[in-house]
Formats: C-alpha cells, structure tokens, sequence
C-alpha cells in the first residue's frame, strides 16, 4: 500500500465512526447533487470515495430497484459505518481503490465523487481510471457539500490559485483525464462540478 493511501486509511478510520454526526445536516445538498447527475430508473451507479455511504439511498431512489448502486472506498472502518448505517441496502459496499476499481470497463453510466478528489494521489491518472468504467456520454459529479472557501475557513486555510478544484483547473485536470465539463458551481453551500465522458 502507498503512502498515500495509508495516510488516507489513517485520517479517515479515525473519524469514521463520528462522520455522520459531523455533518447532520448535508443530507438535501447531496439529494440536490445526486439530481444533477440526472441517473434514470435503471441506470448503474458507482459512489466513488462512498465513506460512510451519505450518497447511497439518493442514489438508490434515483435508478430505482432495477439500478445498479455501488459504493467505493479505500477505508474498511468507513464501510462499516455505512453498513451500520443501514446504507448497504441502498447499493453494494465494496473494499476498493478507486485508482483501480474491479469493474468492467465502459460499465457505469455514472459516478458520483464526494469530496474524493482532494485525496486522490494521482488525480488525473485516478480521473481517467474513473472515465475507464463510465460508458461514453456518462457522467461524473465532484460533489462537496460546502463550496471552496468555506471549506477552506473551516480548515483554517487560504484558497490558492494553484488550488485543483478552481475551475480552470478543474476543467483541464478533466479533460485531460476523458473528461468534458459541462458545468461548475462553487458556492459557500455546495461544490459541484459535472462533467461528461468524452467519447
């Protein structure tokens, strides 16, 4: 395991039990992001970086019993607490990288990302590993449920230009990586950038 993954296992398992109650209140922004990802009944969805699976039953109730909802991540302690949760009914919970999912590729029509690509070690190789499995003309939501700066004030830090989120950024990081923007917000309440796999 790399550096970075174990730093990621280490921050995340320490926090993964009090997660929910961290943030009580962020259930409608990930409804609202979960919308703009425009999935259909039917539609197969991986929550990529899924913690303790917050995105799951929008998710869920967006494809419908016939849909297909997966859900991602690096820290088995978070899992836990999604199944805990209850979550593991609204989608499959599985043991995974996200810079090397076990899927087939072009499987997905979707992926929905909250709050990954700040731990991605690799973004633009890890982006393209999540374009790998979307179909072409699929979707990709970044989702936070705050906007930059005020993510960055309860960090107790300073937005850079050199910042990966800023959209021009984030715009050429996804393109880059088989993606094409198709929209980007940055509010205080929410961070959403959607993007479409390039064919």
């Amino acid at each position: 395991m790399s550096e970075d993954h174990t730093h990621v296992q280490e921050f995340f398992t320490a926090r993964a039990a009090g997660w929910d109650r961290r943030f009580p209140d962020d259930g409608p922004a990930y409804a609202a992001a979960v919308t703009a990802l425009g999935l259909r009944p039917g539609g197969r969805v991986l929550d990529a970086g899924c913690g303790t699976g917050r995105a799951l039953p929008p998710l869920r109730a967006a494809v419908g019993p016939s849909g297909v909802v997966l859900g991602a991540d690096l820290t088995p302690a978070m899992l836990e607490a999604a199944a805990r949760a209850g979550r593991d009914r609204d989608g499959v919970l599985l043991l995974a990288d996200v810079a090397a999912l076990p899927l087939r590729g072009a499987s997905l029509d979707a992926v929905f990302a909250a709050g990954l690509i700040a731990h991605l070690p690799d973004p633009a190789e890890n982006l393209r590993e999540l374009a790998r499995v979307v179909r072409p003309g699929g979707t990709l939501a970044l989702f936070h449920p705050v906007g930059r700066a005020a993510l960055a004030a309860r960090q107790g830090r300073t937005i850079t230009p050199g910042d990966l989120r800023a959209e021009p950024n984030l715009r050429a990081l996804l393109t880059r990586s088989g993606w094409r923007m198709t929209s980007y917000t940055d509010e205080d309440t929410r961070f959403l950038a959607l993007a479409v796999r390039a064919d």
